[in-house]
């Protein structure tokens, strides 16, 4: 990031900030132009969602999750939300919920947000294919906190990179480690 750049985070909060004073999202007032900016971004977030979750899968599940996504779909008090998820058979057998980043924009709400299983509201503004890009790292935080969370629930045994760690430990002077 070039020196005095703003980090997209940064310019995320702004934006909310700024939709908060001004009463709008994406420059809309209406709620009809707010859902096309929801749905606008949910087709953008995705492929960085997927690749979220594809990293956790890979590392710390090794290969063992199913992912699943949602699309687009009304919520009960009239809200819409979109949700992509990674569950795993330590998690499903431990009764823990599965990771997940989910786009929400409830029926009552000013504007959106994203959500993890356990982490909750972080604002959605992702207007371009650079904006959501810029989310990569906050759907990572999102996700990372998530499988902490779970692992609080339950224990570090539903991650199998930890349990393949302790089938196979590897010595303190092995150069792989």
């Amino acid at each position: 990031m070039p020196q005095g750049a703003i980090p997209a985070y940064i310019t995320s909060l702004i934006r909310h900030f700024e939709d908060l004073r001004d009463g709008t999202h994406g420059g809309s007032a209406s709620r009809k132009d707010k859902e096309a900016h929801f749905e606008k971004a949910v087709r953008l977030l995705a492929p960085v969602a997927r690749h979220v979750l594809a990293e956790m899968n890979a590392s710390l599940l090794l290969g063992t999750g199913q992912f699943t996504e949602t699309g687009i779909r009304r919520t009960a008090d009239g809200g819409l939300s979109a949700s992509w998820a990674l569950s795993w058979p330590e998690q499903r057998a431990a009764g823990v919920q599965p990771i997940a980043l989910q786009a929400y924009f409830g029926g009552g709400f000013h504007h959106p947000h994203l959500r993890g299983t356990t982490v909750q509201d972080w604002p959605l503004n992702v207007f371009s294919d650079e904006d959501a890009a810029a989310q990569l790292s906050i759907l990572r935080a999102i996700a990372s906190s998530d499988l902490h969370n779970l692992v609080y629930r339950s224990d570090y045994r539903i991650v199998p990179a930890m349990t393949a760690k302790l089938a196979n430990p590897r010595r303190l002077d092995d150069p792989c480690h």
